[in-house]
């Protein structure tokens, strides 16, 4: 059943959201800087939110928090995005900083995300779902969403939050 509110909000959210796109991985950033364009992952972000939204902005960065925490900040604070997507670096792996990084800044965090997310995936892959660590939250008035790196994570992720990313837009800046 929907709800009449929600529907009323959706209404009143933004036409299109500026979104920017990180893709965390050690071996994908190697293969772009030797011009090997391997990021199925992150062109599946890009190519499904450029058609309705903005796209300000696509890197593809190894595994340093540092790194992801400078991208977040230029994103941000230069090219003005409401939405960060990230894929990738949200395993169990060492190198794996993606929500360790996020977690810090995070001033609220959108557990039903993650927990949506990690249903959606139980119903397809059973209890190897606990390795998933997906997660969203609020920083500085953005929204950023962190999906596992696989394509067929990606395509879930993609699916839950392209229909209410406008009206998550919308309550950030009210």
């Amino acid at each position: 059943m929907k709800s009449q509110s929600m529907e009323e909000h959706r209404k009143q959210s933004p036409s299109k959201v500026k979104i920017g796109v990180i893709t965390l991985s050690d071996s994908k950033y190697k293969d772009y800087l030797q011009s090997k364009q391997t990021d199925v992952s992150g062109k599946m972000i890009t190519d499904a939110v450029e058609n309705k939204n903005e796209l300000v902005s696509y890197s593809i960065i190894p595994d340093e928090s540092k790194l992801l925490l400078s991208q977040v900040i230029d994103i941000i604070e230069n090219k003005k995005a409401d939405v960060i997507i990230t894929t990738g670096g949200t395993g169990i792996g060492s190198r794996d900083i993606t929500i360790e990084t996020f977690k810090a800044i995070f001033e609220k965090e959108l557990t039903g995300f993650g927990e949506i997310f990690r249903y959606e995936t139980y119903k397809e892959l059973g209890t190897g779902a606990l390795l998933s660590r997906a997660t969203a939250g609020v920083y500085k008035k953005t929204l950023i969403i962190s999906i596992p790196g696989s394509p067929n994570a990606v395509k879930l992720g993609l699916k839950l939050i392209l229909p209410e990313l406008k009206h998550l837009v919308k309550h950030l800046k009210e």
